[in-house]
């Protein structure tokens, strides 16, 4: 099957330079778009596998088509062009999901190897693109807490701390019912998160509540969601898992198997954000309780 590419560029010369230089390969079904506006409509249309994107367009910048892409193509690649080399700008184009950045001046030598690199699932910057990360402060790990009622309140409390994470660009990975997933499936749809595209790329993943406790597919699907969004081109990834596995096995009389499974919690990288949901009433005097609420770094009731 032909691999669909769509050029979007908004001048005709370099755009026909850069159709004939892609149309030298067998494989690659070549479309065009001449501004952001066509860019948009020719993406939803066409589903194409790498969309190969100036930054400077008219009716809309490459910026803003490049935000509407996961909603549209969940399962294209990204490929930014510009005659721009500003870090800040490289730095942008990354963050909005791209997987390549070619410095126009370089693509004569850098086009085929680029398109090569990312339809890999690997990612691309021109050589004469200098990208320094700023300095950031480490970020302290969460291991949060929270008593919920029922399942619409567990849901809301998911809805938040994911749906903050995946919007951040981070990924997510949820162990909840079937039917919490679906609500929460609902709800992060309802806040404009775009869990869909999310989950054809791979940065979220849900594990069964219901299933048999299993520390190694927590640590893959953990290690996979990282990867995913990794591949977006994200220099620090983390991943925020929330889910009710230790509250259930504490409202089930199995305290001692909470306690390991919050101090499982507890010895995972410093890049994993934890939401631990605990089912409602409880005992304040319970002591193995209080212990198991002095492990977290914040504590709620809702």
């Amino acid at each position: 099957m032909a691999l669909r590419i769509l050029v979007v560029e908004d001048h005709a010369a370099l755009r026909r330079v850069i159709c004939a230089a892609l149309q030298r390969r067998a494989e690659f079904a070549i479309s065009e778009a001449a501004d952001g506006l066509e860019a948009v409509r020719k993406i939803e249309e066409l589903q194409p596998d790498v969309v190969l994107l100036d930054v400077n367009l008219p009716q809309m910048n490459g910026f803003e088509v490049a935000k509407q892409i996961p909603a549209l193509a969940a399962q294209a690649r990204l490929l930014f062009m510009s005659q721009e080399s500003a870090p800040d700008i490289v730095r942008e184009a990354f963050a909005l999901g791209a997987h390549g950045y070619i410095h126009k001046m370089s693509l004569g030598s850098e086009l085929l190897p680029a398109l090569d690199a990312v339809l890999a699932g690997g990612r691309f910057v021109s050589r004469s693109v200098a990208v320094r990360e700023p300095r950031e402060t480490p970020v302290a790990r969460r291991h949060e807490m929270v008593f919920c009622r029922d399942d619409a309140v567990t849901v809301d409390a998911c809805a938040h701390f994911i749906g903050a994470a995946l919007k951040a660009g981070d990924g997510a990975l949820t162990i909840l019912t079937e039917a919490q997933r679906a609500l929460l499936l609902q709800r992060l749809r309802t806040d404009g998160v775009a869990i869909d595209a999310a989950i054809a790329r791979g940065t979220w993943l849900s594990l069964d509540l219901d299933a048999a406790p299993d520390a190694t597919q927590f640590l893959q699907a953990v290690h996979s969601v990282r990867d995913a969004v990794a591949r977006t081109g994200k220099a620090r990834p983390r991943v925020a898992a929330c889910g009710g596995r230790a509250g259930q096995m504490w409202a089930t009389g199995r305290t001692d198997e909470a306690i390991e499974a919050e101090a499982f919690c507890n010895d995972l990288p410093q890049d994993v954000d934890i939401l631990c949901t605990y089912p409602v009433p409880y005992d304040e005097d319970d002591p193995a309780l209080a212990h198991i609420c002095a492990g977290h770094t914040a504590v709620a009731v809702c």
